[in-house]
């Protein structure tokens, strides 16, 4: 069962980016931007919202649930399996299981430096990169602390992906259709 997150109902910033040109595909994916997560992912979204409040700081979620069809069309843009997966094995996004996230100054609304942008195919995107300014590489260290406390898991190569653990053979891989999320072009909205 996916949940609907919002602004209001998690506390969370939305910058979704694949309902918009600022993506690895450089066209929306998306024809409605929405952030839905599996019932299991998004209580532990809110976990992570409660632990990341009284340090003043906010999530910003770049992406959640992903239909099947859109795991085509970016791995058809972008084939490396060092930073997609391959839509014929699911990706834990179709599950509603993974989520692609950062951090914001709670007051200023301000992303802290990552050392790279989200879905930046290249090493320095890489947990462990210590190529990255002293700052880049605390502000993911305290991410990747702020999720794992949490209980999320993490992808080696991606400082923005979490996922739950061991998601294959627990959650179905999902379409549009079958989610009624009616994000992708020809579903309505």
């Amino acid at each position: 069962m996916l949940i609907e997150i919002t602004p209001d109902a998690y506390d969370v910033d939305l910058d979704l980016r694949y309902a918009t040109a600022d993506n690895i595909a450089g066209r929306p994916i998306y024809a409605r931007a929405a952030c839905y997560l599996h019932m299991d992912a998004a209580a532990l979204l809110g976990r992570a919202v409660a632990l990341a409040r009284p340090l003043g700081l906010r999530l910003r979620v770049f992406d959640a649930f992903r239909p099947a069809e859109a795991q085509w069309v970016l791995w058809d843009s972008c084939p490396d399996p060092e930073f997609l997966a391959d839509p014929r094995r699911g990706s834990p996004h179709s599950m509603g299981a993974a989520i692609d996230l950062t951090l914001v100054d709670g007051l200023s609304g301000e992303p802290l430096d990552m050392g790279t942008g989200f879905d930046a195919t290249v090493p320095e995107s890489h947990h462990g990169c210590i190529d990255l300014s002293v700052d880049a590489q605390r502000n993911r260290a305290l991410l990747l602390g702020l999720m794992t406390a949490a209980d999320w898991d993490f992808y080696r190569n991606e400082w923005w992906h979490y996922q739950l653990f061991k998601p294959r053979g627990r959650y179905p891989v999902l379409t549009d259709a079958a989610a009624g999320t009616r994000m992708m072009p020809g579903t309505g909205s």
